[in-house]
């Protein structure tokens, strides 16, 4: 196993053997190669796990949650943005649920003639695993309500960035494609807008808003692309018969992982480059046969981002 850091690409190399059906023992040596040092070492012995045990993780999962009380929550139209859009109807008891999600980051905005909500809109990732708890509260309203909107540029910045709402109430929410977002049905008082994206920096880094019986509008932000670093990851083939390998990552050390790769991985290398500086990520692969059962995870490979 070897983990090289390139110098100006800002990129590391990392060797993982993959378990197999039949156990294995490896003796795993790292190399770690520096700007201005180089590191010798070995990790020791890894003892192999039988391959041929867990079933494929379903590939599409859901989001759901609550709105109430049911007289607010009740017939509430409740719209997913981001990764992909949707449109439902919360049933009797104010419950609602998306389903057919693949991974990614949704916002979830709840909306219905006479009410606010609180929050107004929330961010729920999808991992690997339905997401559930993503609730509201509706409010009949008693007076006028106002908005905060903006816009965070350039698009490639600002396209998909989560924008989060504190203060008088508490909100996230997503940029549409042309890096706009709005937070609606707010109260006069102060509020604190933070966006955020992986791999880019804001300015400012927040902005302060206070509302006064009136919309605000043109809260305007500006992303700056990070340096870019990425994870080159290797492995041994698997001495069985496999369709493909699958890579996972953590930033705790035995779990729990997330896998990475969108599709299979015909090949016995896959590059990430999600990584965030300043951030150490754990690696362990599996192999996968052709009737879509997993194995065990390999061996856990770190790397430390710059």
């Amino acid at each position: 196993m070897r983990i090289e850091q390139g110098r100006n690409a800002g990129s590391t190399l990392i060797d993982l053997s993959v378990i197999s059906s039949r156990a294995r023992r490896a003796l795993l040596c790292v190399v770690m190669l520096l700007p201005s040092v180089v590191v010798w070492g070995c990790s020791g012995i890894v003892s192999g796990q039988n391959s041929a045990a867990t079933q494929p993780s379903p590939q599409t999962y859901s989001v759901s949650g609550t709105i109430g009380p049911a007289t607010g929550g009740s017939g509430a139209t409740v719209t997913l943005s981001g990764a992909a859009t949707a449109t439902t109807t919360a049933n009797g008891t104010g419950n609602y649920t998306f389903t057919g999600l693949s991974n990614g980051t949704y916002a979830v905005t709840p909306s219905r003639t006479g009410y606010s909500f609180n929050p107004s809109a929330q961010v729920a990732t999808v991992g690997g695993a339905n997401v559930t708890g993503i609730n509201f509260t509706a409010t009949a309203q008693t007076g006028q309500t106002f908005s905060i909107s903006g816009t965070i540029s350039p698009t490639t910045g600002g396209s998909g960035a989560t924008v989060a709402l504190s203060g008088a109430a508490s909100a996230a929410t997503l940029t549409n494609s042309s890096g706009n977002y709005s937070f609606t049905n707010l109260a006069s008082g102060t509020y604190l807008v933070t966006p955020s994206n992986f791999g880019f920096a804001f300015s400012p880094a927040n902005q302060s808003v206070n509302i006064s019986a009136a919309s605000v509008s043109g809260v305007n932000f500006t992303a700056t692309a990070q340096t870019a670093h990425s994870v080159a990851l290797t492995w041994n083939a698997s001495t069985s018969t496999v369709s493909g390998y699958n890579a996972y990552r953590s930033t705790v050390s035995g779990g729990p992982y997330t896998k990475i790769n969108p599709s299979l991985v015909a090949v016995l290398n896959y590059t990430d480059s999600t990584v965030l500086n300043s951030t150490i990520y754990y690696y362990v692969t599996t192999a996968v046969d052709s009737g879509g059962n997993e194995s065990s995870f390999s061996n856990e490979v770190p790397a430390a981002i710059p």
